[in-house]
């Protein structure tokens, strides 16, 4: 899938979560080829567009450039119970431990708490040694997103 995207984040193997359309937009000739994506998805750059220009932007300051991109997997932790391939899974809940080494996978980029995701894969045990919040969990790897 093409889009517009920021020159700072325009480089292949670059994730990023699509948030939808700012205020800035409103009015832009762009606005077509710049809006294509899901709101909330997790994409990952797969291509950067050769010989393409960029192009001025309100919401980036260097302007974007056209690239391709497409849903990328989330790594995440959720309770160890009924945690297994092709299962659904849930986040745990959010935490409050921003300073633990599994925050990130708690709490991931892309994800929403009440949201069942496919797991594609088992990662295995979690980067931190124990739970502050007393949860039993594992790492995997969530499907990327069919919404598109």
């Amino acid at each position: 899938m093409i889009t517009l995207l920021g020159t700072a984040l325009a480089s292949e193997g670059t994730e990023f979560v699509y948030r939808g359309e700012s205020d800035a937009c409103e009015g832009c000739p762009y606005r077509k080829q710049c809006l294509t994506l899901s709101d909330g998805v997790r994409y990952e750059v797969t291509d950067v567009r050769d010989g393409g220009q960029t192009l001025d932007c309100a919401v980036h300051d260097g302007g974007v450039r056209a690239v391709e991109v497409e849903p990328t997997s989330i790594t995440a932790q959720v309770p160890s119970k009924g945690a297994y391939a092709g299962s659904k899974g849930k986040l745990a809940g959010p935490c409050p431990h921003v300073d633990c080494p599994g925050h990130e996978y708690c709490v991931p980029k892309g994800a929403e708490m009440d949201a069942e995701y496919k797991i594609d894969e088992i990662l295995g045990d979690p980067p931190q040694d124990y739970c502050a919040l007393d949860r039993e969990l594992t790492l995997v790897e969530f499907a990327p997103s069919e919404d598109d």
